[in-house]
């Protein structure tokens, strides 16, 4: 997701000040942090660290979470669906609060991970599932790097860039957004001020890809790109490129071979563009004040489906993530500022679930802190797990 400036921090007295004192040298070493030997010859640039992005600390929402069960879904063949309003369980990066956490369509929280370590993992703003919904990537723009994260142990796994230190060579990124584990295990990022996508091989943390040209940032796919900030999959292995700048969407090969290429209509500010359920359409979020989503035809730019609010509950505050919803068909929002995630009724565009609470930051059960992330989780059978 982009960056915007966000409200005052609210500080927790379960800040671990200690961490943020520990060495760059003991970060190098972490077996969770494995980084090439180019990336540990240079440091960077060093990036001064605000309390704006430390935001809470690290906090746990204190809910007793209740036994994980086995993956038994895909994306392909879910497991048995919720229904309206919410199908499946969502997982959240919420970002100032600097954790992971899943919550089931009933509101429960089903799983969670705060933060291991200050340095290493802070500001997670955008997670999402492997292939075989076993793993999570995930990016943090403001601690310039990324990360996996083993679901059922819960653990940091694989880093990869320099906490707080930004650069373009020597594995070092410069505001890394969007994360994706590709179907081959490779990691897709969009590294929006370096003006380039990068596709990563974990097992050896060699770039494998690299779409666009470090200083370098206009629209000419996918030898430069205007500041993307999205690079999500899909269903063929192509991927979808969101450029900031003008509002480009493009659709792109593992090749790097340009299938097409549009100026998403009616947006300020594109955020982490999505291909609908049946993969003919664009859902997009515009990361705006008021904020709107839209679905649009890219073969015609048409506009199929708009929400919009000018004000009052329903407006938006720099939404970062829109989703269409399997089996329902109505439209997830993750209203970042207003620090909410939401269900919107495809039909009557009433919003008819909503975690978090307007305006409201906390960590506690029904509370979150500058959402800025979600995936779905169609993977695992909560509703029958939570029944037993």
């Amino acid at each position: 997701m982009p960056h915007t400036p966000t409200s005052r921090w609210t500080g927790s007295p379960r800040l671990h000040l200690s961490l943020l004192a520990l060495p760059l040298a003991c970060f190098l070493a972490c077996p969770a942090a494995a980084q090439s030997a180019a990336a540990a010859k240079s440091a960077g640039i060093a990036v001064k660290v605000t309390p704006e992005m430390i935001g809470a600390g690290i906090v746990s929402s204190g809910a007793t979470l209740p036994p994980i069960p086995p993956v038994t879904g895909n994306r392909k063949n879910k497991v048995p669906s919720w229904g309206k309003p919410l199908p499946y369980p969502i997982m959240i990066a919420d970002r100032r609060n600097n954790r992971l956490i899943e919550i089931a369509p009933d509101k429960s929280i089903v799983w969670e991970f705060p933060s291991p370590s200050l340095v290493v993992y802070r500001g997670n703003e955008d997670v999402n599932f492997s292939a075989d919904g076993k793993l999570l990537a995930v990016s943090e723009e403001d601690n310039y790097d990324l990360h996996i994260v083993d679901y059922e142990s819960k653990t940091l796994t694989w880093t990869y860039g320099i906490p707080d230190h930004r650069g373009s060579k020597d594995g070092l990124l410069n505001y890394p957004d969007d994360s994706h584990l590709l179907a081959d295990g490779q990691f897709v990022t969009a590294d929006i001020r370096n003006c380039r996508v990068l596709i990563i091989d974990p097992k050896t943390n060699k770039e494998t890809t690299q779409w666009g040209t470090p200083g370098q940032c206009k629209h000419n796919p996918p030898h430069q790109l205007a500041h993307p900030n999205g690079a999500t999959p899909m269903d063929n292995g192509d991927l979808l490129i969101t450029e900031i700048t003008d509002a480009w969407i493009s659709r792109i090969t593992r090749e790097g071979k340009v299938v097409w290429s549009v100026k998403a209509p009616k947006l300020h500010y594109p955020s982490d563009s999505f291909p609908t359920e049946d993969g003919n359409q664009i859902i997009v979020a515009d990361f705006w004040k008021p904020g709107r989503v839209i679905i649009f035809d890219p073969a015609t730019r048409k506009v199929t489906w708009e929400y919009f609010a000018a004000e009052g509950e329903g407006m938006l505050d720099h939404p970062s993530i829109a989703r269409e919803l399997p089996d329902t068909g109505d439209i997830l929002i993750v209203d970042d500022l207003h620090d909410r995630v939401m269900v919107v009724d495809r039909k009557t565009k009433a919003i008819i679930w909503q975690y978090g609470e307007l305006g409201k930051k906390g960590f506690k059960p029904g509370f979150l802190n500058y959402p800025d992330g979600v995936d779905i989780d169609v993977f695992r059978d909560w509703k029958a797990a939570l029944r037993k």
